[in-house]
């Protein structure tokens, strides 16, 4: 349990540095169609702590175990990186595309290869279930709670603004795309 403990914490502080890593690193450019990104990165550095910092507090100060089992604990965990290296897979695989606000590059394409196959927004899909395994190590109904949830609504809200961005620049090129895939989990949602 101690070398666990140990990963859980190295992870956490990964999951932090990389975060703000790319917050600081892949923004928008001075040539990029910015300005349609409706406060949703804001939203997001807002929901996000208040969740890990929430969801934890609470885990520390209530009794309410999912399970009674440890094996939920390791699940937790793997969710953890799996979230935190997947993302990292996906933001590199989008390349000079990715920005951490909502904007259009110049010569911007719609990827639909790899995961985008599958899932319109894997990005998002990984950070969540990083919170996932954030409420599943915590191994509290109210930490998964807040773990998710916060998160999970201030996606939601960026993926409608983000979408809307994508039809005004693509048109029936993205409508088609988005009849064919998923938002956040393949083949169901």
């Amino acid at each position: 349990m101690y070398t666990l403990s140990i990963l859980f914490y190295i992870s956490m502080a990964a999951w932090f540095l990389t975060e703000i890593l790319y917050k600081n690193m892949l923004k928008s450019g001075k040539e990029d169609k910015k300005d349609k990104d409706r406060s949703t990165l804001n939203i997001l550095w807002l929901a996000i702590p208040f969740s890990i910092m929430s969801s934890v507090i609470i885990s520390y100060n209530t009794r309410l175990p999912i399970i009674k089992d440890n094996w939920i604990l390791y699940l937790g965990e793997f969710f953890i990186l799996a979230g935190i290296i997947f993302r990292y897979i996906i933001i590199r695989s989008l390349g000079k595309y990715f920005t951490v606000d909502v904007t259009i590059r110049q010569d911007h394409k719609i990827k639909k290869e790899g995961f985008y196959k599958y899932v319109r927004h894997p990005s998002y899909t990984f950070s969540l279930l990083t919170s996932l395994g954030l409420g599943l190590y915590l191994n509290n109904w109210l930490s998964l709670l807040f773990a998710f949830v916060p998160p999970f609504l201030a996606f939601a809200y960026r993926i409608k603004i983000e979408e809307q961005v994508l039809v005004e620049q693509f048109g029936e090129e993205y409508i088609a795309y988005r009849k064919s895939t998923k938002k956040l989990i393949p083949f169901i949602y």
